[in-house]
């Protein structure tokens, strides 16, 4: 497959970019910064610097021509403020969305956040409630879209350990515990591989089941339609 992925200097992007480039798909990781080239390029991907909060969709797709899917795994991340969780976290995946429908790519994986289906806690301030109220229109945006088979992947506490395999991939809500990055990567590319999975929303942790064996259950069973 030809595969881009946008925020592609992520924890979850690089992961992600290395499995699919060794197994021998073609990688295009979108960056916004050019010193990330060479992180980028060591994982096999092909590095293309476009800002998704300055960028056209026009611009945005240009990289997207003849790619068969799209991975929004963008975010303003930890230290930046409520404005840019809108300009990231919600902005950038509107205009990944509308680059991918006038590119022709129907396939669109977007990495959303548990808890956005609930008011978030005032303790947690302003700015992480600005970040799920921009992960949940992010979603929303998504969910009308009919040029697009899209699918919304809600992992738990992420972490760095080492992958393990296996998970608990189910609809919501699964409850909220950790997965390791390694292993929402490892969901990632069993997902673009099952195109009966699509239209739906999945919420990730760890858990005893093997990967494939997760995402070929989630497939073999009866679909959710478009979760409207």
């Amino acid at each position: 497959m030809t595969i881009v992925i946008a925020g592609g200097h992520g924890k979850i992007a690089l992961r992600l970019a290395r499995r699919l480039a060794g197994r021998g798909d073609t990688v295009t990781s979108l960056i916004r910064n050019p010193a990330h080239e060479g992180d980028v390029r060591e994982t096999g991907a092909a590095p293309a610097v476009c800002d998704l909060e300055a960028a056209t969709a026009e611009e945005v797709a240009g990289h997207l021509a003849g790619a068969d899917a799209v991975v929004f795994a963008a975010g303003a991340g930890p230290g930046s403020g409520a404005a840019r969780k809108d300009t990231v976290d919600r902005a950038a995946s509107v205009l990944l969305a509308d680059a991918a429908e006038s590119a022709g790519v129907r396939t669109f994986l977007q990495i959303s956040s548990m808890g956005v289906d609930e008011p978030p806690r005032p303790e947690r301030g302003e700015v992480w409630a600005a970040y799920i109220r921009a992960k949940k229109e992010a979603e929303d945006d998504l969910r009308l879209r009919d040029g697009l088979d899209w699918l919304i992947l809600r992992p738990g506490r992420l972490t760095d350990d080492p992958g393990t395999g296996r998970v608990r991939l189910a609809a919501p809500y699964v409850g909220h515990s950790e997965v390791t990055r390694d292993d929402v990567a490892a969901v990632l590319v069993a997902l673009l591989d099952e195109p009966r999975v699509r239209r739906r929303v999945l919420e990730l942790v760890n858990g005893d089941t093997p990967v494939d064996a997760a995402v070929a259950a989630i497939a073999a069973g009866p679909a959710a339609g478009s979760t409207r």
